[in-house]
């Protein structure tokens, strides 16, 4: 049983995390993913190597998909009106970012900006289904309008 100075130190603590916001989770800008351009191409910023594997948050504009219903997007930093896919990670754009989705869902137009939550995942990869190569990716991921 606790005594009168437990129960208000346990209330007290009980209050403070109840009020104490959530953590909030890393969060990247298009402008922090790459640290260079150099002789051997883009270098990821010690950011991103710092968070590899982390959940994180990203702004940015849901290029428009392959096709109405898939499992995965392009995340870009400004709009844009085609898919911006590449032939290979040396011609990879340094403004986006491959969203892998939880789950299939159908597509509506994404005109204005949205946020990604996800696992971020580093390192040049090939999507066995699509052929998609990309150096960045966001899985697990969800998103809503920003």
């Amino acid at each position: 049983m606790l005594n009168r100075r437990q129960s208000l130190v346990l209330m007290g603590s009980l209050i403070f995390l109840h009020a104490r916001p959530a953590l909030a989770r890393p969060s990247l800008a298009f402008d922090e993913l790459y640290a260079e351009f150099g002789v051997l191409g883009l270098r990821f910023s010690d950011k991103i190597e710092a968070l590899k594997g982390e959940i994180v948050s990203m702004q940015g504009f849901m290029a428009p998909p392959l096709k109405a219903e898939a499992d995965f997007f392009v995340l870009t930093q400004v709009p844009v009106s085609i898919c911006p896919f590449c032939a290979s990670d040396a011609d990879w754009p340094d403004d986006i970012v491959v969203v892998y989705l939880r789950r299939a869902q159908t597509f509506e137009q994404a005109n204005g900006p949205i946020e990604v939550t996800g696992r971020l995942e580093a390192g040049s990869w090939t999507d066995p289904e699509t052929g998609f190569v990309s150096l960045l990716r966001i899985s697990d991921a969800s998103f809503r309008r920003a």
